[in-house]
């Protein structure tokens, strides 16, 4: 049968017993739809009562514009290699394991193109906290450590043409010209789409994202 939001949410649910704190990754290429998933599993298993899910996106772990500058990396931002990955493992063993305190992550802003330090507050009543980003499941480097921080990882799966689209379109609403952002988004986002598709068969769900009963937009 085909995969449900009601069944994400159920299945998110299941990961925690209240306990202990959960984390639940979602992976998938540039503008396959992960951080609308996030941000909809979140707001929907929050409800209108007290919070205990959170949102802790990988994004906060870029690496800033001057240290790219510094290493040559600028024109191949968005790769494995131009975001600190340790970091990001080092913050999710944090979420899990420390929660007599408050935790904080960074976020990013897209305005900005900048990730912004101390964003993000992870509090003690959070149970279940929910990351995403492209390179949850890559098996190189620093990035190892990430998957074993995390209960499961759901791939976002959707049709290229329409992901193509979006990412396209994201591009342009944050400054790009039409074919500036159609050359980034088949230049350096095509080859770090193809590193993340081949991580596919690594997760523990497929997520058709383009034929979920609910919407799940148009973000990363």
């Amino acid at each position: 049968m085909p995969v449900t939001f009601d069944d994400l949410l159920t299945r998110a649910r299941g990961l925690t017993d209240g306990s202990r704190r959960a984390v639940l990754g979602i992976a998938g290429s540039p503008g396959a739809g992960k951080t609308t998933l996030a941000e909809a599993l979140v707001r929907e298993l929050n409800g209108s009562g007290d919070p205990w899910v959170a949102h802790v996106p990988m994004d906060g772990f870029h690496l800033a514009d001057i240290e790219l500058d510094r290493l040559g990396l600028r024109d191949r931002k968005g790769a494995p290699d131009t975001f600190d990955a340790a970091g990001y493992a080092a913050l999710l063993r944090r979420v899990r394991e420390e929660d007599d305190g408050i935790v904080y992550a960074p976020g990013f802003e897209r305005v900005l193109e900048q990730p912004i330090a101390g964003a993000i507050p992870v509090p003690p009543s959070i149970r279940l906290v929910v990351t995403e980003g492209n390179y949850l499941l890559l098996e190189t480097g620093p990035w190892v450590r990430v998957r074993q921080q995390l209960d499961e990882v759901w791939f976002c799966g959707l049709d290229e043409r329409e992901r193509l689209r979006r990412l396209t379109a994201r591009h342009e609403e944050f400054g790009k010209d039409h074919e500036e952002a159609v050359a980034w988004a088949l230049g350096t986002d095509q080859h770090n789409a193809d590193l993340v598709a081949a991580t596919r068969d690594r997760a523990d769900l497929i997520v058709p994202v383009g034929e979920l009963t609910a919407p799940v937009g148009t973000r990363t």
